[in-house]
């Protein structure tokens, strides 16, 4: 998700200029489900190819699409994908808090640093230099090698992560983020393979997403060269938001979950767990990338704000 604010004006200015006008939306909208050549988006669009290519540098220029030069028939093609699923503008002006500075506290989590796991086939794990475990076999799973997973995957279960939360005591928390790419798990890829993926903190059920499908129509902007085409190849990057009112998914509410339900005052670790219900009506699986795998170049990252308000119980 790209966050916008009065906080960085320029940047501001370059995205909404760029969603400015209806051509430019539409093309971001033919995006959604698949990357497409400038070609492509002009004869989908009815528009000449020069005002799709102009446009398109406009797109590129607020860093809402990516492109890419791939060989065609004729030289060479520039093909497009979307950088991000939702845009969030706040168009306010963060007020100091009467009760003291709001603190960021950040956790960058390897997705292989997991502590306890519970899955079955198909499932496996792989790093830039190639699988690590042997493929759909759970036990694999708590080999030492795991530690270095990169992409992993499984058809049901969970994965849990203990989390350090070194804030000071007394602090008062404001809100809970945790963010990852991830996408179901289908045999090689199906965009339409819905998955209802859950996320726990301290064995609380924060909020459900239903994935859409496994993505392999193109490859993972990261995917090292030796990974296979026709399997999975990306995800989408999703934000599980707890605050002192609801949880959120992409700032759009999906639980009344909040954070005094999550016991985390005055505590310096937290359970995460990342998996499928074993009622879920959609049990499609998870693939879950790490920073040399898919689109987006982060692990599990979680993120605490805070406040120091020692007068406060």
């Amino acid at each position: 998700m790209l966050e916008l604010s009065f906080d960085d004006p320029d940047k501001l200015v370059t995205v909404t200029h760029a969603l400015s006008t209806r051509s430019r939306v539409d093309i971001l909208r033919l995006l959604i489900s698949k990357s497409l050549n400038i070609v492509e988006i002009a004869e989908a669009l009815n528009l000449p190819v020069s005002t799709v290519a102009s446009n398109i540098k406009v797109l590129e220029a607020a860093r809402l699409i990516n492109t890419e030069l791939l060989p065609a028939s004729r030289g060479a093609m520039k093909v497009c994908s979307r950088n991000y699923d939702d845009i969030h503008i706040a168009l306010h002006l963060d007020k100091p808090d009467p009760k003291g500075d709001v603190q960021i506290y950040e956790v960058d989590m390897p997705i292989g640093h997991y502590s306890d796991c519970e899955v079955t086939p198909t499932c496996g794990m792989a790093n830039a230099d190639g699988m690590i475990i042997r493929e759909d076999e759970p036990a694999s799973f708590f080999h030492p090698k795991h530690i270095g997973a990169q992409m992993m995957w499984f058809r049901k279960g969970y994965v849990e992560y203990l989390m350090p939360l070194e804030i000071p005591t007394g602090a008062k928390i404001e809100s809970l983020d945790v963010s990852m790419e991830i996408c179901s798990e289908a045999p090689n890829y199906d965009h339409n393979w819905p998955s209802n993926i859950s996320v726990w903190v301290n064995d609380v059920e924060i909020g459900m997403w239903t994935c859409p499908g496994d993505f392999g129509d193109r490859r993972g902007k990261l995917n090292p060269a030796w990974w296979y085409e026709g399997s999975t190849q990306y995800g989408l990057l999703k934000t599980w938001r707890v605050d002192k009112e609801k949880t959120t998914i992409d700032m759009e509410k999906v639980s009344s979950v909040t954070l005094d339900q999550l016991s985390l005052q005055d505590r310096h670790k937290l359970r995460l767990r990342i998996g499928i219900k074993p009622d879920a009506v959609h049990q499609g699986g998870i693939n879950l990338f790490g920073r040399q795998f898919g689109d987006h170049d982060q692990n599990i990252k979680m993120t605490v704000k805070y406040v120091m308000n020692p007068d406060v119980d």
